[in-house]
């Protein structure tokens, strides 16, 4: 079965910076959510692409904008017109897939990464850090930051006394560990149809084989360079990025290390899946063709006595011609020697172990 692959935009020439939508983007509107908060303050609402020109950044406090959907290209230019972000940045926003990585540009950091979302293609998850500030893009409606929002909301932990780098540590986070259900998902899957391949091979299990690595091959081309990108991070020194907020970067990085070996794993299992099938398949071939080579070394010797009868012989010539053509019992008589030579056969083969 074909797999669509998502194809790159822009067209070659483009200027660097240009905003355009992708063809294969969500066209559902853009939703906007406002979070401002701080130890003892918190403020939820949603807003119109309009207002964006006229938000602040809390002193003391932070700033979350988070961006659901890419439909609209003037949002993401009205954001970065409004807090300075880098135009190369809003390009990658909108320009998905993006390789997972960290861009530091002057007075912000850009954060990109692949957000799982199983039985679905990973999607583009785009972070820009600044100053008491975090702006998040996702593809669509439907992520894993609902677990950030409620802490946030019920000032759970320490999230609302630390400053914008802990948030978005606490994203960052929230979708790396998204993909432990999904790999746990697929390796019972892997695990399932390796059952399934050596009970029962066939060419639709071979399909299913196929799925599955390609399944586990995206969540590895969204871990993997995610796993560089966090590195990378924890040796940039950027004053966005607090020391004490650091371990908790590098407990984040840890987890992708892990994820990785999740990731491997399963692709060698689902990797040796194909030998097995390759293996189940010759196995049952050699079963039938064992079964065929009996059935046809029974009947040899029997061919070979119908063919001898077959013959035209002349018992007036000569006494030597087949005499017991002329006996009474002489067909009853050939037909039981066949019947004990075919049994003896089946009697012989089975002490040999050969079924």
């Amino acid at each position: 079965m074909a797999r669509k692959r998502r194809k790159r935009w822009h067209l070659p020439g483009t200027p660097p910076g240009t905003l355009a939508v992708h063809p294969e983007a969500d066209k559902e509107p853009v939703r906007i959510a406002l979070f401002r908060y701080d130890a003892t303050q918190f403020e939820e609402r949603t807003i119109l692409p309009g207002e964006i020109a006229s938000l602040s950044v809390p002193d003391g406090g932070v700033l979350w904008l988070d961006i659901r959907g890419l439909s609209d290209p003037g949002v993401v230019r009205a954001v970065g017109e409004r807090f300075g972000f880098h135009p190369l940045g809003l390009e990658d926003v909108l320009n998905v897939p993006q390789r997972p990585k960290v861009e530091r540009f002057e007075g912000h950091l850009l954060i990109v990464l692949r957000e799982v979302r199983y039985p679905e293609p990973p999607e583009q998850v785009s972070l820009f850090l600044g100053e008491r500030l975090v702006v998040s893009f996702q593809e669509r409606a439907g992520d894993a930051f609902d677990p950030v929002r409620e802490r946030l909301r019920q000032s759970k932990g320490q999230i609302r006394t630390l400053g914008a780098d802990f948030l978005a540590y606490a994203l960052c986070d929230a979708v790396i560990d998204a993909f432990f259900p999904t790999l746990e998902k697929l390796g019972d899957e892997v695990e399932e149809l390796e059952e399934r391949v050596i009970a029962s091979p066939s060419a639709e299990k071979f399909h299913e084989i196929r799925r599955a690595k390609q399944r586990l091959l995206e969540v590895r081309r969204a871990v993997w360079p995610a796993r560089d990108a966090l590195n990378e991070l924890l040796r940039d020194e950027t004053p966005l990025i607090r020391p004490g907020t650091r371990p908790y970067f590098r407990d984040c990085y840890d987890h992708t290390v892990q994820l990785m070996d999740m990731v491997e794993t399963f692709r060698e299992m689902a990797a040796g899946l194909v030998d097995e099938y390759m293996s189940s398949m010759s196995n049952r071939m050699n079963e039938i063709m064992k079964v065929l080579t009996v059935i046809a070394t029974i009947f040899i010797p029997l061919t070979f006595i119908v063919g001898l009868y077959g013959m035209n012989f002349n018992t007036q010539a000569s006494p030597y011609n087949m005499p017991e053509l002329g006996w009474r019992y002489g067909y009853p008589a050939v037909l039981l020697v066949m019947a004990v030579i075919a049994a003896g056969m089946l009697y012989y083969f089975q002490r040999k172990k050969w079924f």
